[in-house]
């Protein structure tokens, strides 16, 4: 639930409507807002042992006035772990494969205006080679729960993980502002649960997780 700060009462509101007030709240920080939280989200992931232990790592460029995770990136990279970015795939219009990135790296925008790498389909890497992925959210709860964009690429590509209790990789950490968090998100079957979620004060371990 979210509070209406008009009546400063609580209501229940819709995934749309979530998605449409966190969207906004997102574009209404200044460059130096955004900055400085950026660099304390950064900061809390880099001196988590799920990011110590990590050699392959799937981040993002900021879209949509997403929290920036190029500090981290550059910290990855002068750690000499692989970083790679999602794409979307050639073969199924609904999934994503995750590319190699480099500070040399040419950068396209796909259909959706949303950075990409440019690199060979050879190289891509299909998510359960990776140790960690990085994911951007529009809302999220302390159960897990995720709200995106809407186009559902992560939850299709990671659906694999409901039907494995072994060898679960990789590791899922959402990404955001802290005011994202909201007490409840309403959530769908198919909606994949992440293991905790980094903001700038913190990182939120999902009930439950070990």
């Amino acid at each position: 639930m979210l509070e209406d700060t008009h009546s400063n009462k609580k209501m229940k509101l819709s995934r749309s409507d979530i998605r449409l007030q966190m969207r906004q709240r997102r574009r209404e920080l200044d460059p130096g807002q955004q900055s400085e939280m950026s660099l304390a989200l950064c900061s809390q992931i880099a001196n988590s042992p799920l990011f110590r232990y990590s050699t392959h790592i799937a981040c993002y460029l900021p879209n949509d006035g997403e929290i920036d995770l190029r500090p981290l990136i550059e910290r990855a990279l002068d750690m000499g772990k692989r970083c790679y970015l999602p794409v979307l795939s050639p073969l199924y219009h609904n999934r994503l494969w995750f590319a190699p990135y480099h500070r040399e790296s040419r950068i396209v925008y796909n259909r959706f205006g949303i950075p990409e790498p440019v690199t060979k389909w050879g190289k891509m890497r299909q998510p359960w080679s990776l140790d960690l992925i990085l994911m951007p959210l529009v809302a999220f709860d302390t159960d897990g729960n995720r709200l995106g964009m809407g186009g559902g690429y992560y939850d299709r590509t990671l659906a694999y993980l409901t039907r494995r209790h072994h060898w679960c990789k990789p590791r899922l950490l959402g990404t955001a502002y802290d005011f994202q968090r909201v007490e409840s998100l309403p959530h769908e079957t198919w909606d994949i649960p992440l293991q905790g979620v980094a903001t700038e004060s913190g990182i939120f371990e999902v009930k439950g997780e070990g």
